[in-house]
């Protein structure tokens, strides 16, 4: 089942004209604030009716402006999962559950309700109140009760804006697992790359209201031309799996054929996982280098260089591992004389990879 989104909607003094799909799994619409983000989701939603699209979900038309068809909120069966979890205060927590079931249609295919209880990890917080859980805790709970309600389509508007590091390192393995066990399209709202990365399926770039590139995580990413907030927060992803864990506290991936070593992760021996590396914390050599601490270092080829109007400039390097952007001066470039072709190696320190930008 996919969610197909076209419309169009003043916005301010922008026009929002927007057309994507959305799959099974995690769609994230990434941009700044401000690029039409949130008014997207609350159409989709029904909460905002564009002047003119189509928005459809499998074989159900939700609004069709053409046709004269509108579809209310209450009758499109999506979850909504927003920055704060709005769950009920004077009910426990198994209470706001099942209030979720209130909106499942008879003899719809719910998520039984242990499975979402075990999925998302809520078993010991079920007689608690809504004021006695932490963030990460309420918005596990605001997720487990959309799923009872048997969407067809979960909604998320930024769900982990309002969190800590903390809460969001202890939410972000829970939507990971949704992505992967829920045969539902998840329409994802953020301006944090790190859950871009970690999460998506697909990634929808806004900028000043219109889309602006769509892809994997790993394309879009790895795009020195798509940096919607910024080079400061350009990075690339890159996917490996888990081969060892070694006494010494790294652990060792193999990267398509090149062995990887980053801080420590909980992730069992086979797991396969995505590494954002941000371009901001790699460093190029023609030459492979000798003598460094830095334990990656990875052969490749220029494939782009994006000079900004600073002193900045952005380069991609095709590597055996995937896609590596580098962010370097313009000076550092000419140096190098880096041009779209050129062999060189991209460097990347072990401790410069967070335990947030890595993910199942």
């Amino acid at each position: 089942m996919k969610l197909a989104v076209e419309m169009h909607q003043p916005m301010g003094a922008l026009m929002l004209d927007v057309a994507f799909s959305a799959p099974p799994g995690v769609t994230v619409l990434f941009g700044r604030s401000g690029s039409g983000k949130t008014t997207v989701v609350n159409a989709v939603a029904g909460l905002v009716k564009p002047v003119r699209g189509r928005i459809s979900l499998g074989d159900q038309v939700l609004q069709d402006s053409g046709q004269g068809i509108w579809l209310p909120p209450h009758r499109r069966r999506l979850g909504y999962v927003f920055q704060d979890a709005r769950l009920f205060p004077h009910l426990s927590v198994h209470q706001n559950l099942v209030y979720g079931r209130r909106f499942a249609p008879r003899g719809s295919a719910a998520e039984p309700e242990a499975r979402v209880i075990e999925m998302l990890g809520i078993g010991p917080l079920l007689q608690r109140r809504p004021g006695a859980l932490s963030g990460g805790e309420r918005q596990r709970v605001a997720l487990g009760r959309a799923l009872l309600s048997a969407p067809r389509a979960i909604l998320a508007d930024e769900p982990l804006a309002a969190l800590d590091e903390a809460r969001k390192a202890e939410i972000l393995p829970y939507f990971e697992r949704l992505r992967d066990e829920v045969a539902i399209p998840i329409l994802y709202v953020t301006h944090s790359a790190a859950e871009v990365a970690r999460l998506a399926t697909t990634v929808v770039v806004l900028q000043d209201g219109r889309v602006v590139r769509q892809g994997t995580a790993a394309e879009v990413l790895s795009d020195p031309s798509v940096t919607p907030l910024g080079a400061r927060a350009a990075g690339a992803v890159l996917l490996g799996t888990v081969v060892a864990h070694h006494e010494d506290g790294l652990c060792e991936l193999d990267a398509h054929g090149v062995r990887l070593f980053l801080p420590g992760t909980v992730h069992p021996v086979g797991t396969a996982l995505r590494l954002r590396v941000a371009a901001q914390e790699v460093i190029l050599s023609r030459a492979r280098p000798e003598g460094l601490s830095a334990l990656n270092i990875l052969p490749g080829t220029v494939e782009q260089i994006r000079s900004g109007e600073g002193p900045g400039a952005l380069v991609s390097i095709r590597t055996q591992a995937g896609t590596v952007l580098a962010r370097i001066t313009r000076r550092s470039a000419a140096a190098l004389d880096l041009n779209v072709g050129t062999e060189c190696h991209a460097v990347i320190k072990s401790v410069a990879i967070a335990p947030e930008d890595v993910g199942g």
